[in-house]
């Protein structure tokens, strides 16, 4: 069973004292829609392309697909609504058996505890008449959970997409997250915060109970550059934590606010890989439309929120191919040994769309290119063997380089899509 910590740095995660590089799935959905045998065939083809966490929302989620499943975790009175109050041991049973497999294949479970619907005053809270949560019953909830699954050792990310609109708002996020923490001190916490969300409060950015940074660079295809503007924000803040992109845009996801047009692989590798070199290098967050609201044929699937368009068949969005591609920055990333990645603005070029990031000592480069062109870089780094990866096709090549007074030019390639330039220090 993994047991996550934070370096001492704070700037990764590690397990048992050896950096961990955090992949993710988005299935939000699971506890609700997924059955025990989809999830088996779930985990064993998510396991197989590398993936060592799960986001899932403890409570249902909001915008999920239709099912024809049952299973809620409150019990639900005469108007339809929950008495949360009367938590639904059946739901949890059941909840803590798809823990205990994942945790077997060898996945981290981050478990949301309050999804930002059922919070009075937040975006999702005005869009909904639902009723939401008494905070008179955060606390005995959050206890019941951490006593139900903190023996996986999961993450707990205290919210779901919120934004923090209020000092009553706020009240849930801090009780939630000092509850959790007390009940449970070895699980690492974060937020799960609103997409192109930069800022926290102060009262969470100075808490010593929060562990990493969560941000979403999200599906509104007008602000894309946030992979990479928000990672620097959060790199950069006053305290110290790991980052990762938790939520950037979805495969196949259609663009927020019902605009026409999809995210396709190159999209979310891109949003990937800029993240990573930007500041956001402890890990990333993957998801396919279809596979975080788990769709079925024939189901429904609602606009409320942001307003996506329709999703593809759980099974089909599950092969997409752009899973293999975070699985394989992993594995660029295990292999080259690219820890404690340092953002590195040298980049020669009227774009911020080419990403730089260094190994804390300048050992390793790496560089991120989505378009081909001749790339000059304001350092000279004679010193060092650099190898040119394709990231469409996986195809490494040998880059030609050349020295002008101190800058250094990396021709261009052989290959048409985007690419990542590493560079190894020759250690004679």
């Amino acid at each position: 069973m993994i047991k996550l910590g934070i370096a001492e740095n704070k700037r990764y995660f590690v397990n048992e004292g050896v950096p961990f590089f955090y992949l993710a799935d988005t299935v939000w959905s699971a506890f609700t829609n997924i059955s025990l045998e989809e999830w088996a065939d779930y985990l064993d083809y998510r396991s197989s392309q590398g993936f060592n966490v799960l986001q899932i929302n403890l409570l249902r989620q909001w915008d999920a697909s239709g099912s024809d499943l049952d299973y809620e975790p409150f019990v639900r009175i005469e108007d339809g609504s929950y008495d949360f109050y009367s938590l639904n041991p059946d739901y949890f049973d059941r909840a803590e058996t798809m823990v205990e497999m994942a945790v077997s294949k060898g996945f981290v479970p981050a478990l949301v505890l309050l999804w930002c619907n059922y919070i009075p005053d937040t975006w999702a809270a005005k869009l909904r008449d639902e009723k939401k949560m008494p905070l008179e019953a955060v606390e005995p909830y959050v206890r019941y959970a951490a006593d139900r699954f903190s023996k996986y050792h999961p993450i707990y990310i205290v919210s779901g997409d919120t934004d923090f609109p209020s000092e009553r708002a706020n009240e849930y996020y801090r009780t939630t997250l000092h509850v959790v923490k007390k009940h449970s001190p070895e699980c690492l916490t974060t937020l799960h915060i609103q997409g192109r969300l930069a800022d926290l409060p102060d009262e969470f950015i100075n808490d010593p109970n929060l562990d990493f940074y969560m941000y979403q660079s999200g599906h509104n295809s007008q602000f894309q550059s946030k992979a990479y503007t928000l990672a620097l924000d959060f790199y950069n803040k006053r305290v110290t934590r790991p980052v990762l992109n938790s939520e950037p845009c979805y495969e196949m996801m259609g663009y927020s606010r019902r605009e026409y047009g999809r995210f396709g692989r190159a999209d979310v590798r891109k949003a990937a890989w800029q993240s990573l070199l930007s500041g956001a290098g402890a890990g990333v967050t993957y998801g396919a439309h279809g596979i975080w609201s788990w769709h079925k044929k024939g189901k429904r699937f609602g606009v409320t929120g942001e307003g996506f368009d329709s999703p593809y068949e759980w099974q089909a969005a599950l092969k997409f191919e752009g899973a293999w591609d975070y699985g394989f920055a992993k594995w660029l990333f295990q292999m080259y040994g690219l820890v404690d990645l340092q953002p590195w603005n040298i980049v020669l070029k009227n774009t911020e769309e080419i990403r730089v990031a260094s190994t804390r000592g300048f050992e390793k480069i790496a560089i991120y290119v989505p378009v081909n062109t001749v790339l000059k870089l304001d350092a000279d780094l004679r010193e060092y063997d650099f190898t040119i990866i394709d990231l469409e096709y996986r195809r490494f090549a040998a880059a030609s380089v050349a020295f002008q007074d101190n800058v250094t030019v990396i021709d261009m390639h052989n290959f048409e899509g985007d690419v990542i330039v590493i560079g190894v220090k020759d250690k004679n």
